[in-house]
């Protein structure tokens, strides 16, 4: 079984003509209602490359519970130690945990049109040592129809803006 199947949110890094950038995608159900992944930000180059640390974490310390367990178990606690991947390869998703992936839906919201590289730099390492409660409730505030507020809100918390 894949992990991706079971993961509530998943990254997908893709190749653009001014260089990388990812598509976070988020588990909901469809009109058939239907569990898919959906498209719910596309991360632009400067934000990926502001951002790397926090997706590399993202991606080696999420733990996907799968359905056969009965609790959660990471690479380290079966004996393996997990790994750092220093490479995000395009093409392939990766999945998230709901702590991690909540993260990186908060990051690549509050990045959308913003162009200064040192601010997202801050606010990715902001979002990395965030709480993960926070970042979900973050992410709620974050997804609704009037989000205006928080957007703002939330980039001078991390000091995206000045």
């Amino acid at each position: 079984m894949k992990p991706i199947r079971y993961a509530p949110f998943a990254i997908r890094v893709v190749n653009r003509r001014t260089g990388r950038a990812a598509i976070i995608y988020r588990r909901r159900p469809d009109n058939r209602g239907r569990d898919r992944l959906q498209k719910l930000v596309a991360l632009s180059t400067l934000a990926f490359t502001a951002g790397t640390p926090l997706l590399r974490d993202a991606v080696s310390k999420s733990v996907i519970q799968m359905p056969n367990s009965r609790r959660r178990r990471s690479r380290k606690q079966n004996g393996e130690e997990p790994q750092r991947m220093t490479t995000l390869s395009p093409g392939e998703f990766y999945p998230l945990d709901a702590d991690w992936g909540a993260r990186v839906a908060c990051f690549g919201l509050l990045a959308a049109g913003l162009r200064n590289a040192e601010n997202l730099m801050k606010s990715a390492s902001h979002l990395r040592n965030s709480d993960p409660v926070e970042a979900a409730w973050w992410l709620g505030m974050l997804t609704q129809d009037n989000n205006l507020r928080a957007l703002r809100a939330l980039r001078i918390l991390t000091e995206a803006v000045g």
